[in-house]
């Protein structure tokens, strides 16, 4: 098999830089000229979109909680497919992963599966000496990491960065391969549920990524991460293909309409590729702007993403809330996540929305996060009854009533039991995100459902 040099970057905790740090790498990497391959361990789909911005490829989740750990390796093949090599930035602490499963799903699980060596991010403000400690503890953790190199972070002065230096050479073993100034200028903004995404920005993003990547041109050594990349062994599984995933039906391919734009901006490459292979024609609208969902249509799709930002906007566009319950009234399968599910309803904060869901949603000070794993308690366009499935939830929202006829049932980490999402007719709404490549029937009966209307 054709070898992938690859890395991953990783840091002791969340808020650390590995953000910056492996945006700007992946920007300063192809302004090389090289072709860079991002990927983001974990669930998130807003760190992703910056790093398509970075390198002009999409930015690729490898979760081995969603996906499964066998899927991992074959995933990043299909992801760097065409790539010089991959950057991996890594999920809160290096070894933080899905809570009270030990290792699965963390940053060092994922480096392990893909033999990956490991560059820790070290927010060196407010230490100097005491850097060693940490650096070495990280790296004597699980002697199957590769811990293979520091880029120092936040350091405040040429005196603050010797320090540094002098304490990991002296105690820790590891290269430092960079050192990164404390500086305002690649700040991104925030809100509710982290970053603004990449969509919301654009010039402003763009400018963001370009100075990020220049940072770091400047503060690290790339060559020396290069052939950090390049130590990586060959890979050893196959590349994952949608197409072998699903089969594609025969006759007229049905058209799927996916909401998009910066209203719902949260979707897997994946999904959409497993679509397409089962035999779908794709059609993304704007419900921010478009009327009505595109000609044709078969299907819907609503991803996730901040309809709480646009509720006015969303609000507003009254020809396509109607459009999309005179569909809905038809029978048209819909699948719906999170962002979707709150547009599907009565109401959100107030506001009017599709009132094809018979639950109003708002806005609260409560974060609900976490993976899940769940069975599907109804038929469904997505599932059938029985079906398990692993997800993620991540929302300030809450919706009233909370589930009438339940999509999902699963165990509270506590051990209570727990019913969520709404079936109603053809329409499946759910905060649960999926990450179809580890559960490809979603998309087979998906477009199977799409055919048959």
């Amino acid at each position: 098999m054709p070898h992938l040099p690859r890395v991953v970057i990783a840091a002791p905790s969340s808020g650390a830089g590995k953000t910056t740090v492996a945006t700007g790498l992946m920007a300063a990497l192809t302004a090389r000229g090289l072709k860079v391959s991002p990927h983001k361990v974990g669930p998130d789909y807003i760190d992703p979109g910056y790093h398509g911005l970075a390198t002009g490829r999409p930015g690729r989740n490898l979760d081995a909680f969603l996906c499964g750990p066998e899927r991992i390796e074959p995933l990043l093949r299909h992801g760097a497919a065409g790539a010089d090599l991959a950057v991996i930035e890594g999920v809160m602490g290096m070894f933080d992963g899905a809570s009270g499963r030990g290792e699965l799903a963390s940053t060092a699980q994922v480096a392990k599966l893909l033999r990956a060596p490991v560059i820790l991010v070290v927010d060196g403000s407010s230490q100097s000496r005491s850097v060693a400690a940490l650096v070495h503890g990280f790296a004597s953790w699980d002697p199957e990491v590769r811990l293979a190199g520091v880029i120092l972070n936040r350091v405040a002065s040429d005196r603050h960065e010797q320090l540094l230096r002098e304490a990991l050479e002296e105690g820790a073993g590891v290269p430092v391969l960079g050192a990164v100034r404390r500086t305002a200028a690649v700040a991104t903004p925030s809100r509710h549920l982290g970053l603004v995404p990449v969509v919301e920005r654009s010039a402003d993003a763009l400018r963001a990524v370009a100075e990020m990547g220049e940072l770091i041109a400047a503060s690290v050594d790339l060559d020396a991460v290069l052939a950090l990349a390049r130590s990586a062994p060959p890979l050893r599984a196959e590349a994952w293909d949608p197409a072998a995933e699903v089969t594609a039906p025969t006759g007229p391919r049905p058209r799927i309409a996916l909401a998009a734009g910066p209203a719902f901006s949260f979707s897997y490459a994946e999904n959409a590729e497993l679509l397409t292979a089962a035999g779908a024609e794709l059609l993304p609208f704007d419900p921010l702007h478009d009327s009505r969902p595109p000609d044709g249509t078969s299907a819907l799709v609503i991803g996730g993403g901040f309809p709480e930002v646009y509720a006015a906007q969303l609000s507003d566009n009254t020809p396509l809330r109607a459009a999309i319950a005179a569909l809905a009234a038809t029978g048209a399968p819909i699948a719906a996540e999170c962002a979707g599910l709150l547009y599907l309803g009565r109401e959100l904060d107030g506001r009017p929305m599709c009132g094809v869901l018979d639950t109003t949603a708002r806005m609260t000070e409560r974060l609900t996060l976490g993976y899940r794993e769940a069975v599907a308690l109804h038929d469904s366009p997505l599932a059938a009854t029985g079906t398990r499935i692993r997800g993620h939830e991540f929302h300030r929202t809450t919706c009233d009533p909370a589930a009438a006829t339940p999509a999902w049932a699963w165990r509270t980490p506590t051990g209570a039991p727990h019913r969520e999402g709404f079936v109603a007719g053809n329409v499946h709404a759910s905060y649960l995100h999926l990450h179809w490549a580890g559960a490809p029937g979603v998309a087979q009966r998906l477009v199977q459902a799409a055919a048959g209307h």
